[in-house]
């Protein structure tokens, strides 16, 4: 008879969040989930809870083929760098005196609060280029 040596809890519980969170907004079904770790189904479940309580997912009960499940979404998604290419600090011929106890300052920088503004309302790529 052969051992099968099951990954620890926590290797599970970091490659369910790592696959939740590569989903994006379009989220997984739990029971994608548990498969695609090779988890069952209560084991999955459990991981789905547990990371739900710590604040890391977002579980959405949904009806899928006439049975309900739930869909998780990460509640913050990785950060890339195309998230702040534009941004105009990394442009700024000020930025090596640049500093919040300084007089140039993120402080009172006009291009830097634009362009937070900008991708407020969501139209990021707009300022980064002046």
């Amino acid at each position: 008879m052969e051992l099968v040596k099951m990954p620890k809890r926590n290797d599970l519980e970091q490659k369910a969040l790592q696959f939740v969170m590569n989903t994006g907004f379009e989220g997984v079904l739990q029971s994608e989930l548990w498969r695609n770790l090779g988890a069952s189904s209560r084991e999955g479940s459990r991981i789905s809870i547990k990371l739900e309580n710590k604040g890391l997912i977002r579980r959405a009960k949904e009806l899928c083929d006439g049975r309900w499940t739930y869909r998780l979404y990460p509640k913050r998604l990785p950060a890339s760098i195309e998230s702040i290419s534009d941004c105009p600090c990394l442009m700024c011929q000020d930025n090596p005196r640049c500093d919040p106890s300084s007089t140039i300052s993120p402080k009172n920088c006009e291009r830097l609060t634009d362009w937070i503004l900008l991708i407020a309302k969501g139209e990021s790529g707009a300022v980064g280029d002046s």
